[in-house]
């Protein structure tokens, strides 16, 4: 995608670059634009020596830059454990929200576009998932108890499933850090992250 907002481009070579046929390429065109109601693209047609070309319109510009921060917000968040859960009490004071999932609360930063009883998705990313033997106070602000119910190597990690209540939490720490823990399928471990490390999206 990024091809298409460097310059006015032609439909076939945006195609090849897609790895699409033509024709698919300006069926999703069409669609979006019918969809949406507004047109993304001007195609110029040439005379005899040729000089037609197709380009995005400002509408299709903006649809475009919305589309890359969807697609870097996904790879910033592809390892990412992603709960449901609901707003039980917001603190305006310290900016905070507080939101149910299952049998326990967390903390979560703030969002004054939210109100109490609104379904969200809370998103926790697996680096950001403290485990520890016994809760320690900190600077953590969600400490969970839960059991370890799988453990995986991937890429000189090892990523740790917990069972906390019911909802499945990941964890990727270091091997170092899996032997000074002594970790073990079934071992009990209290799961930490900070509040500042939950993102949230309404549903």
């Amino acid at each position: 995608m990024s091809e298409f907002a460097k310059y006015a481009f032609n439909k076939s070579h945006a195609a090849a670059y897609a790895v699409v046929s033509y024709r698919t390429a300006l069926n999703y065109i069409e669609k979006i634009e019918s969809t949406l109601d507004v047109k993304i693209v001007n195609t110029t047609k040439g005379g005899k020596g040729g000089g037609g070309g197709t380009a995005l319109t400002e509408e299709g510009y903006s649809i475009l830059r919305e589309c890359k921060k969807i697609n870097a917000i996904m790879e910033l968040h592809k390892d990412v454990n992603e709960i449901e859960a609901e707003i039980v009490d917001i603190d305006d004071v310290k900016g905070v929200m507080t939101i149910q999932m299952h049998d326990f609360k967390i903390n979560a930063p703030l969002n004054r576009n939210y109100e109490i009883g609104d379904k969200i998705l809370a998103l926790i990313s697996y680096d950001n998932i403290f485990l520890m033997l016994e809760p320690q106070t900190s600077s953590i602000r969600n400490i969970l108890k839960g059991q370890i119910v799988e453990m995986k190597l991937k890429n000189e990690v090892i990523r740790v499933r917990i069972d906390v209540g019911g909802i499945n939490i990941c964890s990727d720490i270091t091997l170092s850090a899996e032997k000074e823990l002594n970790l073990s399928i079934g071992k009990e471990v209290y799961v930490g992250f900070k509040a500042m490390s939950v993102a949230t999206l309404k549903l």
